[in-house]
């Protein structure tokens, strides 16, 4: 909180409280009918309403300005967001850019390999390599397997269906 803001706020709030007793001594006075003291009291009053009014002047000076502050400072903050957002899209495209410069790893099939996947294409999409050379792919066979609860393997009986439910 702002120094003018909580000084205007104790200063109210004292002058308030202090306000209370001249008021007292009025109310007292008017009661016996002493209008030389009802005028006092009613003088003082009115002092410690005026300062009251004073701090609370200052409270709400002291409020704009700490609005002004954190418009500034939310300000700032954006912006630099925006730099810093700025800054990485530079980045991001000066990577792009060296990627396309070839920068890149690059991957090509021999003639030998277009010739099998050509031949055998029907084979190579279904997932079975088993016509091509042992020198070209290295391929494991596995056959189906079931895991129990306890993540044990298990081989499944023949003739067994399967079905998978969530």
């Amino acid at each position: 909180m702002h120094a003018k803001t909580m000084e205007g706020l104790a200063g109210a709030s004292m002058n308030m409280k202090m306000m209370s007793t001249p008021f007292r001594v009025y109310q007292e006075a008017e009661r016996r009918g002493d209008t030389s003291v009802m005028e006092r009291a009613m003088g003082y009053v009115g002092e410690t309403a005026d300062k009251a009014e004073d701090y609370q002047k200052k409270v709400e000076k002291g409020m704009e300005e700490e609005a002004k502050e954190a418009r500034e400072k939310a300000k700032s903050e954006q912006e630099n967001a925006i730099r810093k957002r700025k800054e990485e899209h530079g980045e991001q495209e000066k990577r792009i850019a060296e990627s396309r410069n070839g920068n890149t790893d690059t991957v090509s099939i021999s003639e030998n390999g277009k010739t099998i996947l050509g031949e055998r294409s029907d084979l190579a999409q279904a997932g079975t390599v088993s016509n091509m050379p042992a020198e070209t792919v290295d391929v494991v066979k596995t056959e189906p397997v079931i895991y129990t609860k306890t993540g044990e393997a298990t081989k499944p009986e023949s003739g067994t269906n399967i079905s998978v439910s969530a």
